[in-house]
């Protein structure tokens, strides 16, 4: 029988196999990675039968890497090498200096992207975020998502909820100036974030640098962030369609946009201009016209008003320069636009603008697609957290702000609903009224139970419960819209020619 340091010895030449094998560590490289490894538990002996010099990767070896970094952590600990509650830190430690250096796999997507296209580097890119555990997946995957309402909706189990933008932005800033925000390029390895395994994309946008890098807890399929190299604010103009036009020519199986650049519909981050988007279509991008519209001088480009729960139209060419013109176009009269009878207006009483577009592109068979969703952040006696906001009626179910993706469809629930929606599962079918715990979820109960009539299968009361939160989401999209109608929508557009 091992002891807990033959143990642990075993788990790191395993974790090195693993490395070996699936992130790119050279051979030639094995030994010095054993090395700087023991240096860490200042252990100057090995006494592996493998020996200095294998790879770790003995026969049957797994490549599930929970199941290697639980075996480390468990044996590490074990041994006295850290305390158990240090297991996560450690094993980032770790994987930090298994991961290959940033010029290194720079190198290596620039070689796969000449050899397979911008697509095949970015696929083999995530990949080994997922193997070198940034990327989450495993908790991706355990993330409830369900289709309903033609949305989609996710409770996300990992992800902090901050009911107010201010909560938000505060919960990504940080301390001592470096690095100067949450998202800078200086997080790529930084300890004092756990950052030891990011590694980013250098993207040129518009002739300036920008990076790519994947999210850890990603809302969807390959989710990622660009990021400008310059910390700068978050701005919207006709720039960022240039921008985001570059982006799908290298990666068309892609989308990216960007948040609306102002507070409460903006996102957590607005010090620092960044885009979002991945290899995931969402529901808005599937979505149907509405109606379709041209502007005089702009034959080569068609309007489609979305039938959509938000404001939202999308700009369809084959042509750069015209989706450009006309996006840019759309943005310049909504940021100025007032409609007092709609309570719309462009900038407050101080004079501050709250108006802005989330635009978003995707390549299609039609071309470029470049969707527009018109934001306004108006706040007023009603609706302090704005106008254009959930209402306080769907605060229960969702209270933070609507930012980019789930103005597009695809929904990011608290974690803390996965215990009360149990709670009101149970409730409805023991035949009990809405507990006491959960008494603010008035709406969702009286809506479930007239629905219900009485039923209390529990397959019925869930898919019954999926159908609910997807009304709710829908609504609170209602909710964001800016136009009251599709027609005073067409009204805008009619009036710019």
């Amino acid at each position: 029988m091992m002891s807990a340091l033959d143990e642990t010895y075993a788990a790191i030449d395993a974790l090195i196999g693993y490395a070996v094998r699936r992130l790119d560590l050279d051979s030639r490289n094995v030994d010095w990675t054993r090395n700087r490894i023991l240096e860490l538990y200042n252990l100057d002996s090995y006494g592996v039968s493998v020996g200095p010099g294998g790879d770790g990767a003995a026969s049957g070896e797994t490549d599930d890497i929970n199941v290697l970094l639980d075996r480390f952590r468990t044996a590490a600990a074990a041994a006295g090498l850290f305390e158990t509650a240090d297991g996560a830190i450690q094993a980032d430690i770790v994987m930090g200096l298994l991961s290959r250096c940033p010029a290194d796999l720079q190198d290596r997507f620039a070689a796969i992207e000449r050899e397979r296209g911008g697509m095949g580097s970015m696929r083999w890119f995530y990949d080994y975020c997922v193997a070198n555990t940034y990327v989450k997946r495993a908790q991706l995957d355990a993330n409830p998502r369900f289709d309903s309402h033609g949305l989609v909706v996710t409770i996300n189990l990992a992800k902090p909820e901050f009911r107010t933008m201010a909560k938000a932005a505060a919960g990504n800033a940080v301390a001592g100036g470096y690095p100067k925000c949450t998202i800078c390029h200086e997080n790529e390895g930084f300890a004092g974030r756990n950052k030891r395994t990011l590694r980013t994309m250098p993207v040129t946008l518009g002739g300036q640098p920008w990076f790519w890098q994947f999210s850890p807890y990603g809302y969807f399929n390959e989710h990622g962030i660009c990021v400008n190299t310059a910390h700068t604010p978050m701005h919207v103009d006709r720039d960022t369609f240039v921008q985001l036009l570059d982006f799908v020519d290298r990666f068309p199986g892609y989308f990216l946009g960007c948040n609306a650049a102002l507070p409460r519909i903006g996102g957590s981050v607005l010090a620092h201009d960044h885009f979002q988007g991945g290899g995931e279509l969402l529901p808005m991008h599937k979505a149907s016209a509405w109606d379709t519209l041209r502007f005089a001088g702009h034959p080569e480009a068609v309007v489609e008003i979305l039938d959509w729960p938000g404001s939202a139209v999308r700009v369809v060419s084959r042509d750069r320069g015209e989706i450009v013109e006309v996006a840019d176009l759309i943005r310049r009269a909504w940021i100025d636009y007032d409609d007092p009878a709609s309570g719309i207006a462009g900038r407050d009483a101080d004079g501050n603008r709250q108006s802005a577009v989330s635009p978003s592109v995707i390549r299609t068979g039609r071309g470029y697609e470049m969707s527009l969703i018109f934001r306004n952040n108006a706040v007023s006696d009603e609706y302090p957290d704005g106008v254009f906001h959930a209402h306080p009626e769907y605060y229960p179910v969702k209270q933070e702000p609507i930012g980019l993706i789930e103005a597009q469809g695809l929904f990011i629930l608290p974690g803390r609903l996965v215990g009360q929606l149990r709670m009101i599962e149970d409730a409805l079918a023991e035949g009990r009224g809405l507990p006491d715990a959960v008494s603010e979820f008035t709406l969702v109960w009286d809506e479930m139970t007239a629905a219900l009539r009485g039923c209390r299968d529990r397959e019925t009361i869930r898919e019954t419960l999926r159908g609910e939160l997807g009304s709710v989401c829908e609504r609170i999209l209602g909710n964001t819209a800016v136009f009251a109608t599709k027609e005073r929508l067409r009204e805008f557009l009619k009036a710019l020619g």
